[in-house]
């Protein structure tokens, strides 16, 4: 079970293009609230305690995984009335969620639902505070017990802080729940989906392959990742990190991957790894950014040029610095197709960012993936924290 206290809400308005003969195959609008403003941390106490024993187990190692305390509260969301009339926060196609409105809406009128849905309409934000501490207990019979490694891990996200952890605030409540819908029987039923989830992750999202290439080429290094799925999340997608006792821990909330049936198998990979890649990179991109902040803020100081304030969303990225990590943080992931796949892979995933960027308002994706991949041709074995200041003074006039 791994997470992060450190909310970095990502909304994205994914757009996959195929290539120049077929250019716009799906638009996913993101949820957009206040809550989902790219790149917004919120820097809080938590409660963690990475011990030597986890520290250990988890080291080198990523986990995907549909916590089971955590699918509850979803599934609690979901029944509000907030969560019914919310399709982009709640995915509402498919089996399983008709499974979950079959099983639990006959609960929707129990009074903790009604106290979620108050929750809810009170702040967005409490989706966060709700789904995220739900890893901080495990289920032992009809009980909610503990767990010894998070304790408290949503605490604040932007400006909005919380101090009692609300499972703990509620724990009767959400027990009494769970006994009386039988959620646990429901949950153990859906296992086999649950795993064919994961499986899916596991064999097209490529995290280890993204893992190690980041960590090949660029300085930081981190100790252990994980995904937190749910089949009920749709565009609401955030990452963070925990660091305690020398432990670094990367997490992603994520919905299931996607299979566009318009695509082939290796398209629908690439359309995964940019998805996945595009937010892990984030965590690498960070520290030479900071480190070249000064030439960043003078060189990309024209938000004109680099944005197009006419697209909604763009407010999000309100300095240089959110400019340029965002531009290069999908460079990087040209970067790694142009390694990783062969020249029509990587054409075509270097057209479709492009087209993606200006769709999201970022007009100049094109110069600045040509210039990144003159300067990392021309250091090949150097690290992308290394050719920062030679990439920039492409950019001094």
């Amino acid at each position: 079970m791994l997470l992060t206290a450190s909310f970095a809400i990502l909304a994205k308005t994914f757009i996959l293009k195929k290539t120049i003969n077929f250019i716009k195959i799906m638009k996913k609008i993101f949820l957009l609230t206040v809550l989902l403003l790219t790149s917004i941390f919120s820097k809080a106490q938590y409660k963690v305690d990475f011990t030597e024993k986890f520290k250990k187990e988890n080291q080198g190692k990523y986990k995907i995984e549909i916590n089971e305390v955590k699918e509850l509260v979803h599934i609690m969301i979901a029944i509000t009335p907030s969560g019914i009339e919310n399709d982009d926060m709640i995915e509402q196609k498919g089996k399983y969620y008709q499974d979950v409105i079959a099983h639990f809406k006959p609960y929707k009128n129990e009074p903790i639902i009604k106290t979620f849905d108050s929750l809810m309409v009170a702040s967005a934000y409490n989706y966060i505070f709700l789904t995220g501490n739900g890893i901080s207990y495990d289920f032992k019979g009809n009980k909610l017990v503990k767990n010894k490694i998070f304790d408290f891990p949503a605490t604040a996200v932007s400006k909005s802080k919380i101090t009692e952890n609300p499972i703990t605030t509620y724990k009767t409540s959400i027990e009494d729940f769970a006994r009386k819908s039988k959620f646990r029987e429901f949950y153990k039923s859906h296992k086999p989906y649950y795993a064919e989830i994961v499986s899916n992750y596991e064999k097209n999202a490529n995290l280890g392959k993204q893992w190690k290439w980041l960590e090949k080429n660029f300085k930081t290094v981190q100790n252990s990742y994980a995904i937190f799925c749910s089949p009920l999340i749709n565009s609401l997608n955030y990452t963070g990190d925990f660091v305690n006792n020398n432990f670094k821990l990367i997490y992603m909330v994520l919905p299931p991957l996607d299979k566009l049936e318009k695509l082939s198998e290796r398209e629908n990979e690439l359309f995964n790894t940019r998805v996945m890649f595009t937010e892990i990179d984030h965590n690498y991109v960070k520290k030479p950014t900071i480190a070249n902040q000064e030439t960043i803020n003078q060189y990309f100081k024209d938000r004109k040029a680099w944005t197009n304030e006419g697209i909604e969303g763009i407010s999000a990225y309100p300095n240089p610095i959110k400019v340029f990590d965002e531009y290069m943080t999908f460079g990087v992931f040209v970067l790694y197709c142009k390694d990783n796949y062969d020249t029509k892979d990587f054409l075509s995933a270097k057209e479709n960012v492009i087209l993606l960027m200006k769709e999201r308002g970022f007009p100049k994706m094109q110069e600045f993936t040509e210039k990144l991949l003159k300067v990392r041709s021309e250091n090949p074995d150097k690290k992308i924290d290394d050719i920062y200041p030679e990439f920039l003074k492409l950019f001094q006039n």
